[in-house]
This record gives C-alpha cells, sequence and structure tokens, in this order.
C-alpha cells in the first residue's frame, strides 16, 4: 500500500509538473492559470493539491522517524516551519478567496505578504512541505515531498507571463520592486 501510494504521490506531482511546463512552453494554449474559470476549476486545481497533501499526510505518519533526524530539529524547524506556511497560506486565502487562489481572474494583489515574495503562497506551501518532510522524517514523505517541491517552484514561471498579460506595468512595476521567491 505504502508503495501504491508513493507511486499515486510521484504520478499527481508528474502531472501536475507537466502541465505546468506545457503552461510556460505553450502560453497560448496554457493550462496554469486557466484560460476561462468555470465551475470544474475548482475540482481540476484542489483535487490534485488536496490528494498530493493527503498522500504526503499519510505516508509522513507511516515512515514517521525511519531517517536519522534529530529531535531538536525535527520538532524545532518542523513544526514551526509547518505553523508559519500555514499562516501565510490561509492569511492570503482570506485576502484573495478560494476562486482567485485557484485560478480566477481578480486584483494584483501587492500587499500583505506579497510585499515581500511575488508567490508568498508557493514559498509557504514549500515551508509546509518541507516542515513535513522534517518533521516526520519519512523516506515516502520525502520522496513524494520533493517532487511536489518541484511543482511548487516551477508554478510561478506559468503564472508570471498571464500577469503580465493580466496586468501590464503594474506588474512589471512590482516584478521589479519584490523578488520572484524570497
Amino acid at each position: 500500500m505504502q508503495t501504491t501510494l508513493i507511486l499515486l504521490g510521484l504520478g499527481i506531482a508528474a502531472a501536475t509538473l507537466a502541465s505546468i511546463l506545457w503552461s510556460i512552453a505553450v502560453p497560448k494554449r496554457r493550462i496554469w492559470p486557466p484560460r476561462r474559470y468555470t465551475v470544474m476549476t475548482p475540482v481540476l486545481v484542489w483535487a490534485p493539491t488536496l490528494s498530493l497533501f493527503g498522500i504526503l499526510i499519510v505516508l509522513g505518519i507511516w515512515g514517521w522517524g525511519d531517517l536519522p533526524l534529530a529531535g531538536w530539529l525535527r520538532f524545532g524547524v518542523g513544526i514551526p516551519l509547518i505553523l508559519v506556511g500555514n499562516f501565510v497560506v490561509w492569511s492570503e486565502v482570506a485576502h484573495f478567496g478560494i476562486p482567485q487562489t485557484g485560478g480566477a481572474k481578480g486584483n494584483l494583489r501587492t500587499a500583505g505578504m506579497y510585499r515581500y515574495s511575488r508567490n508568498p503562497q508557493y514559498v509557504a506551501d514549500i515551508a509546509i512541505v518541507g516542515g513535513w518532510i522534517i518533521l516526520t522524517s519519512a523516506t515516502p514523505a520525502l520522496i513524494v515531498g520533493m517532487a511536489g517541491i518541484l511543482v511548487l517552484l516551477a508554478a510561478p514561471f506559468a503564472e508570471e507571463p498571464w500577469l503580465k498579460e493580466e496586468y501590464g506595468s503594474e506588474f512589471d512595476d512590482y516584478a521589479v520592486r519584490v523578488r520572484r521567491f524570497l
């Protein structure tokens, strides 16, 4: 069962990464961000995202402690990364709302955590995944988590051409002032 979950997690990450790379390579026929926000968009965005996070949780619990990490690192770094990451993600979701976080058109956000990073939600998601990998110290979570982090690192490269198209010079000025990640 564990091997099945690892393969399923890697498959979800690979399919998501493939759609992002397609969107980077062929922006006129992009998949992410969606060209049109429909009733199916939340399902197509959130089902793989929540599935991957769920798989990571289960794999972390199953493999709990099989990597030799010190307790102070696991609990002193892993838990704060998870907590801070969740705070950032959910505080920004509260500003955007679920639809815009999932690809619906809205306003260019440059306030809040977006003053420091053009992609604070992705950075925070990376912190959550990395924190879970460290906390659980589980090989299966490490394998799938690293694939998930790769997806999170690639996503802004698909979004930024759309942001430039959508917001023009307002995005250009913002991009000059604020770094992509940190």
